[in-house]
């Protein structure tokens, strides 16, 4: 199962790089513009940090299929190595996921509310469907059964593209989309950093450490060789 961040700050992805298991970086439009630098200078930054054997998901913003697949490719020919091209669910969009996959490009198809959205786009060759959990839910929808829904279709159906869900506010909804069988997670920094902490962790550690202490000091496991008992 897949660990993405969501996020185009460089400071938090090299933190979290550097900390966690992660298999990559999505980007949209949205966050992009909040870094403030250029489009290209900040895509290649995200590369460096993150290396050659991750993947970088980059979303295009043209409304017309032709458009769309121009897009990717100029994004192509500047952004190297595993580069995945996120492509929205419209009627374009799908027509430019079908001319991208028959082209030998990755892509996610992204902004799914429904498991026949995601049908689709797995049929026109998307190697990722990437439902919005809690935008559905905001919708009153059931986000985790809709995620549940578009893997047993892509499992039933024999469809080689892999759910990467996104848009989280919140660990348990994290949690759920893992339990339905979700290949993959992208999250915000915030949300990945509330996934790997609890209270009762560190006061674990905190106890081990004194006790530790008390008994020999400020000594390391690796000077045990020094401490008589």
């Amino acid at each position: 199962m897949q660990l993405i961040i969501d996020s185009a700050n460089l400071d938090e992805i090299r933190e979290l790089v550097d900390y966690y298991p992660i298999d990559g970086v999505t980007t949209n439009p949205s966050i992009i513009v909040k870094e403030k630098k250029n489009f290209l200078q900040l895509l290649e930054e995200i590369r460096e940090v993150i290396g050659c054997n991750r993947e970088l998901f980059v979303q295009t913003l043209a409304d017309h299929a032709e458009e769309i697949v121009k897009e990717a490719k100029y994004i192509r020919e500047n952004i190297l190595d595993k580069l995945v091209i996120k492509v929205p669910v419209t009627k374009e969009g799908i027509k430019a996921i079908k001319a991208l996959s028959e082209a030998g490009v990755r892509t996610m198809a992204t902004t799914i509310y429904t498991p026949l959205q995601g049908y689709i786009a797995a049929k026109a060759g998307a190697a990722y469907i990437t439902p919005y959990v809690n935008r559905i839910e905001k919708l009153e929808g059931n986000a985790v059964n809709v995620v549940k829904e578009i893997v047993q279709i892509l499992e039933k159906h024999h469809f080689n593209s892999k759910v990467l869900a996104a848009s989280f506010k919140n660990v348990q909804q994290v949690h759920d989309v893992c339990l339905v069988g979700a290949h993959g997670v992208t999250i915000p920094p915030d949300i990945l950093r509330l996934c790997f902490s609890h209270r009762a962790t560190e006061a674990n550690v905190k106890v081990f450490m004194e006790d530790w202490q008390k008994e020999y000091g400020e000594k390391s496991i690796v000077d045990t060789n020094k401490i008589k008992i």
